[in-house]
């Protein structure tokens, strides 16, 4: 991560959402950067507006007020098509339940990503990469957690995005795969030095990320560094 330029700066941001006649305001002021190869986690309790955060950074929703900017251009205020289009091309995701379609093979979940990336990898490569690749042909049903939070991720990282976000992605794993899942996210970031940023309540998780930026209430309250990142097997859980 030395040297890393900004990918993408938040300034400024609010989201708020109008519940009846009532203003409920989730984010209050967040600035951040995201700097190209990091592994950046964004941790804070149930409540604190890290899932909100994270649409925001991928742009499944935009502010209510402020800027975000990737690569210098503002995604805030990009109209439907382009924001899409930056989703589809720029953005992976990873979310705490593995979204797969029940009706498709690993292999066939995979290619609904690559089918419509601009410079996509090889489906059957990227079950390689999350070691999958004798599971290629097995439906969603025939698969552990573990190995279907493993196709969500070989569908993710299929599109080369330059960011890929996840949302709690080990909360619905046991200890086992839950470090399984933590190493092969680490193994992404250093060997095809994809930006990525993880939101969880877990602690221990924040030792194996470069920076970790706290949210409590809607702000980011702390921004820290980790000098020296562990990796998933040697973290310690409490």
């Amino acid at each position: 991560m030395t040297n890393s330029h900004v990918l993408m700066k938040l300034e400024n941001v609010h989201r708020t959402f109008q519940v009846g006649e009532i203003a409920v305001h989730v984010l209050r002021g967040i600035d951040l950067d995201i700097f190209a190869g990091e592994l950046l986690i964004i941790q804070g309790e149930s409540g604190s507006g890290k899932s909100t955060l994270l649409n925001m950074i991928g742009g499944i929703d935009q502010p209510s007020q402020g800027t975000i900017s990737f690569e210098g251009q503002d995604i805030s205020k990009l109209g439907d098509r382009r924001l899409t289009a930056f989703r589809r091309d720029q953005v992976g995701f990873v979310f705490q339940f593995y979204n797969l379609v029940p009706t498709l093979s690993a292999l066939e979940n995979v290619a609904t990503a690559t089918e419509i990336a601009e410079n996509p990898m090889d489906p059957a490569e990227a079950l390689d990469l999350v070691g999958l690749s004798d599971r290629i042909n097995h439906f969603p049903a025939q698969l552990s957690g573990g190995e279907q939070q493993r196709v969500a991720m070989a569908r993710a990282i299929a599109k080369h995005p330059k960011l890929m976000l996840c949302d709690e992605p080990t909360g619905a794993l046991d200890h086992e795969n839950t470090i399984m899942i933590l190493e092969l996210l680490q193994k992404i970031n250093h060997e095809t030095g994809t930006t990525m940023v993880m939101i969880t309540h877990a602690q221990a998780m924040t030792r194996m990320a470069n920076r970790i930026a706290v949210i409590a209430d809607g702000k980011i309250g702390k921004v820290s560094h980790n000098a020296a990142p562990v990796l998933a097997k040697e973290l310690i859980w409490s």
